[in-house]
């Protein structure tokens, strides 16, 4: 069970963490177990709770109301708004997350879908959870198991909302994605994609973790207008910024390479001049709104 430190919980929850000790102490909403040094720790069981409580506060029960119900009845009133209701969304993502809730999650992701779009949803809720649990990720309070789960339920949405899309009449106008070989983190790239066929893009889309040989065979093959890639995975400066010197060396000049990515943005001002940011999906759709 995971263990989490009030600043985790801050983070996953949207509460301040002086809020937390002001509904601890007064109302007696939870008790954290305390360490040697009575640091804090919180329990799945204890997020879960706290993150009941903030929606029925934020659906409009004071939380006096609430520290007087029982589990059962917060369960009974939580049950409708998870299921019938679209506000609270990034709690009833976090909630997913901690339970493993595909019905939860997949809910969630449909009404948001429906009331903003895909693009929207995606740039402005999935993209700052994905955020907030990577910290999570990382310090190791949120298990591995819970980031592949969510990470392939909103793979699965984004290609299903690929599958909706018709595909762009061939041209001389070709959009080649990839991820580089040993990236797996796929998502952004996959928004790439949706984003460009939504746009009417004709687009060859070859994948995670592509050999760098059988990069430039497809690029011979196929001659692209441009190359669009992403990079996630924490990478050693000096390998990035020689893999796209020879991606530079090998192709047309013709041929753009467009990057995007938390280590491109890292190491920047290192990489090759001759690479065009991508920084956003509408810096991506104003990049190749000619390419239709």
């Amino acid at each position: 069970m995971a263990a989490y430190k009030i600043k985790d919980i801050e983070v996953l929850t949207g509460i301040k963490a002086h809020t937390i000790r002001i509904w601890e102490k007064r109302y007696g909403i939870l008790e954290p177990e305390r360490t040697d040094t009575q640091i804090r720790t919180y329990n799945d069981r204890d997020l879960t709770h706290l993150l009941n409580i903030s929606m029925l506060n934020k659906s409009g029960y004071k939380i006096s109301k609430i520290a007087g119900l029982s589990n059962e009845e917060i369960a009974e009133l939580v049950w409708n708004l998870k299921y019938n209701d679209v506000e609270n969304a990034d709690e009833k993502l976090v909630l997913a997350l901690v339970e493993l809730d595909e019905k939860l999650f997949n809910d969630t992701l449909n009404h948001l879908i429906a009331l903003h779009g895909l693009e929207k949803a995606f740039s402005d809720i999935i993209i700052p959870f994905l955020e907030r649990i990577g910290v999570m990720w990382i310090v190791g309070t949120i298990n591995p198991a819970q980031e592949h789960f969510i990470s392939n339920l909103i793979r699965q949405k984004v290609i299903g909302e690929i599958d909706k899309l018709p595909i762009p009449q061939q041209s001389s106008e070709k959009i080649m994605l990839f991820l580089p070989e040993h990236e797996w983190h796929e998502l952004g790239l996959l928004f790439y994609q949706y984003t460009l066929r939504k746009n009417h893009v004709n687009t060859i889309y070859l994948g995670q973790s592509l050999p760098y040989d059988s990069l430039i065979l497809a690029v011979e093959k196929v001659q692209p207008t441009a190359i669009l890639t992403s990079w996630l995975t924490a990478v050693d400066e000096k390998f990035m910024v020689t893999f796209f010197n020879n991606l530079l060396k090998d192709t047309d000049k013709e041929v753009a390479i467009y990057v995007g990515g938390a280590q491109v943005h890292i190491h920047e001002t290192k990489l090759p001049k001759g690479l065009k940011k991508v920084k956003s999906y509408t810096d991506l759709v104003k990049m190749f709104s000619s390419l239709k």
